[in-house]
């Protein structure tokens, strides 16, 4: 089975709200909720990672002394597992906005239960409800 690194960002807001994306039609996993990040490239830090897919999906600017890691996710699909690493970020430069056309919406961490999200997800929302309740 092929294993698939992604990574993904809990951006959290002054509000303590955290943003996710709906992923477009026509994708895999179309029309779920999800914490915004992607594919980590081959020779690729995840950090580096996170950055460049930040500034392409979301058109923000951070940096990685700004991503602090909370916790992962190990998920088996029926093609490939996953493993997805997710960082907190709270500071970064820009409004976030869609540049590929996904919904985004601001929300409180224990209302993340009621978006549908990817079941590699679901372990991700315990440990953010912990540190936004803080």
């Amino acid at each position: 089975m092929k294993l698939l690194l992604v990574v993904a960002a809990a951006l959290i807001d002054s509000n303590k709200r955290v943003l996710i994306a709906q992923r477009p039609p026509g994708k895999q996993l179309a029309g779920l909720w999800e914490f915004p990040g992607g594919k980590v490239d081959p020779d690729e830090r995840p950090e580096d990672a996170l950055i460049r897919e930040l500034r392409e999906e979301l058109n923000i600017l951070t940096l990685g002394e700004n991503l602090e890691p909370l916790t992962f996710a190990s998920h088996a699909y029926d093609n490939f597992h996953l493993i997805m690493p997710l960082y907190v970020c709270r500071k970064w430069e820009g409004c976030p906005q869609s540049a590929e056309g996904q919904n985004l919406a601001w929300v409180n961490a224990r209302e993340l239960h009621c978006y549908k999200m990817p079941a590699a997800d679901m372990p991700l929302i315990e440990p953010l409800i912990k540190i936004t309740d803080q």
